[in-house]
């Protein structure tokens, strides 16, 4: 499978670790570029230049615009799902090392006193199992991603999740 040129800038657009924060930043409030840049410490033209990516690759969408110093600044949505309903294998196979990369930042500034979960796991289970937990797992995030406030809303706690799963070849 060969990719189009939609899908080499969806690759491209997520191939940025400050992307994936933009991402996550706008999954709870809509922001302009110059937010976005003053929360993740940034230029303005910094972040103007990653959402116009971003905004291409139609992984965000503009959510309005507001009258500023007599200009017109855009606010950016993250809507949480793909507009082409699934993603290319490649894409997918693309964006782990980023999200990989990224869990590491995060690992950084986690408190590992507090609640917390983790697991990994590559196992063989019953397909029918593998459906109703997959569903389940992604209606969670769904919830999750429903449930986002803006950054430093008074009385959140900042939270990081990752979640991959997926079928895999049989080895023999």
């Amino acid at each position: 499978m060969s990719l189009g040129e939609g899908d080499t800038a969806a690759l491209r657009a997520l191939a940025h670790p400050v992307r994936l924060q933009i991402m996550s930043l706008l999954t709870g409030a809509s922001l302009t570029a110059a937010e976005v840049a003053r929360e993740l410490g940034i230029t303005h033209a910094n972040a103007s230049y990653h959402l116009r990516n971003l905004l291409a690759a139609d992984r965000i969408v503009v959510a309005g615009e507001e009258k500023i110093r007599g200009g017109v600044a855009k606010r950016y949505r993250y809507v949480g799902q793909h507009p082409r309903g699934t993603v290319a294998a490649e894409e997918k196979r693309e964006l782990f090392p980023v999200v990989a990369t990224d869990l590491q930042r995060r690992a950084a500034a986690a408190r590992w006193p507090g609640v917390d979960l983790m697991g990994d796991a590559e196992v063989w289970v019953d397909p029918g199992k593998w459906r109703e937990i997959r569903d389940r797992i992604a209606a969670a995030l769904h919830d999750l991603h429903q449930a986002a406030q803006p950054s430093r809303t008074p009385g959140t706690v900042r939270t990081s999740t990752t979640i991959a799963l997926f079928e895999m070849d049989d080895p023999s």
